[in-house]
């Protein structure tokens, strides 16, 4: 679906962590919708580095983009001479930040900063010399244990990626204070789910993780309560739309990308089992999380929708629904033949 009509020919697009979940769908939204765009792609892609945690330092992966036709450049945005680079070479008219350390397990707190904050500044330093209009993502991990619905202004984060986030969004917030030519626009995703996120491994969407586990004919596996812990789950779709609304909003800020709903874990698994013909059954395990865990995520998507012209299209039913065919798919190619 095309977000919005705007004359994008020979304008040229940075996407930072574009061979990642949600990087790569702007790339080949871009390059379906508007294909007289310049679009580069800049990504760590993985290697078998790994945290402390077990889980890799980089989740971008050559097979989210297959099919891009685009430039594709394989950089850390840690390296200044990488970001020089990009300087020197292109003069972009839009950058999408989606580049970051996203695993909110991570317990290195020095990386977490650098990559997530002082590599952003670096960023945006970029985006003002090329007077470039700035998107990037921020989390509704900066919320932390706060009382939905969540508020931009009312953050209390419980992990280190939360903090690091709100941090990008204070940073943001002295950039628009003094730079009238461009707009800077922090985009606080909620639980994103939907295609291209399966190489995210362990930090993929139940959505994806519930759906094969019932393909293969196991029993899908919840915390202990999951009746109980709500989540704002976005499909994205409604990302993306965010994400081209955000190109020329009413004013720069941070704004909530959710769809106000409040679902439990356990409405996803039923609506996954219904939805592939299964028996409805679970199997409850304790929750190794509790403490860096948030229990009720719903966002305030009222200044979205004034500011951006955001409206989620998809319930939560009708995005897995849209979802299904992918998963289907994945399992077929990943899962079972993997």
């Amino acid at each position: 679906m095309k977000y919005s009509e705007e004359n994008l020919e020979n304008k040229t697009i940075l996407i930072t962590g574009g061979a990642g979940f949600i990087g790569a769908n702007l790339a080949f939204y871009f390059q379906e919708n508007h294909p007289g765009c310049k679009i580069v792609v800049f990504d760590t892609f993985r290697s078998g580095e790994t945290f402390s945690n077990g889980n890799l330092k980089s989740f971008g992966h050559f097979k989210n983009l297959i099919g891009f036709q685009g430039e594709v450049i394989s950089g850390n945005i840690n390296d200044p001479d990488a970001l020089d680079k990009l300087k020197n070479t292109y003069r972009f008219d839009y950058i999408f930040h989606e580049a970051a350390i996203s695993d909110t397990t991570v317990l290195e707190q020095d990386l977490m900063i650098k990559t997530n904050v002082n590599a952003f500044k670096n960023l945006l330093d970029l985006a003002v010399a090329h007077q470039a209009n700035m998107i990037y993502a921020s989390s509704a991990a900066t919320y932390g244990d706060a009382p939905s619905p969540q508020r931009v202004g009312k953050e209390a984060p419980n992990n280190a990626y939360g903090f690091s986030k709100l941090m990008m969004d204070n940073i943001t917030r002295e950039y628009i204070a003094r730079e009238q030519e461009i707009s800077i626009v922090g985009l606080r995703y909620f639980n994103v789910y939907g295609a291209r996120e399966y190489f995210k491994n362990k930090t993929a969407s139940t959505v994806v993780q519930f759906g094969h586990q019932i393909l293969s004919g196991a029993t899908p596996r919840l915390f202990e309560g999951s009746d109980k812990i709500l989540r704002d789950f976005i499909y994205i779709e409604d990302v993306i739309q965010a994400n081209v609304k955000a190109m020329h909003p009413r004013k720069s800020g941070i704004y909530n990308i959710g769809t106000g709903k409040a679902r439990s874990f356990q409405d996803i698994c039923n609506i996954l089992q219904d939805q592939l013909g299964k028996e409805r059954q679970a199997e409850y395990i304790p929750n190794p999380y509790i403490g860096r865990y948030q229990f009720h995520t719903e966002a305030d998507i009222s200044e979205s929708i004034e500011e951006l012209g955001y409206l989620p299209g998809y319930s939560l039913e009708e995005g897995i629904q849209a979802y299904l065919p992918e998963i289907k798919r994945l399992y077929e190619a990943e899962v079972a033949n993997g």
